[in-house]
């Protein structure tokens, strides 16, 4: 069975990677791509066209306007006390704990320290 195929933001370090990977997840990161400092679009492109979950801590990837459920193949947006690495992982433990990725696909998901918040189109 192939693995559910993963992207980050610029936003998520590779521990955040090194976590998803453990749980059987093929895993992309913005930076290793040559696409850090690009815009939104230009980074959503790139989701969109690989067929891979995105996640992300960028508030602006919470517009349904501009990212409507149901039409990419999934976005999750950590929301964490505070930006620490630590914070984040403790978030994105949360989640995998409680749910497959598999789930999230074409939905937005946010996700903060207690819950996980499910919008499909």
């Amino acid at each position: 069975m192939r693995s559910l195929a993963v992207k980050l933001d610029e936003n998520m370090a590779r521990a955040h990677a090194g976590l998803l990977s453990q749980h059987g997840y093929e895993v992309d990161r913005v930076q290793d791509e040559g696409l850090s400092g690009a815009s939104d679009e230009r980074v959503w492109q790139e989701v969109v066209k690989e067929d891979r979950i995105f996640i992300t801590l960028d508030l602006d990837f919470s517009d349904i306007r501009r990212f409507p459920p149901g039409s990419h193949p999934g976005l999750l947006l950590l929301r964490p006390e505070s930006k620490g690495r630590q914070a984040v992982i403790a978030v994105l433990h949360r989640v995998l704990q409680e749910h497959r990725l598999e789930e999230f696909r074409g939905c937005l998901v946010v996700a903060d320290p207690r819950r996980t918040r499910l919008r499909r189109s």
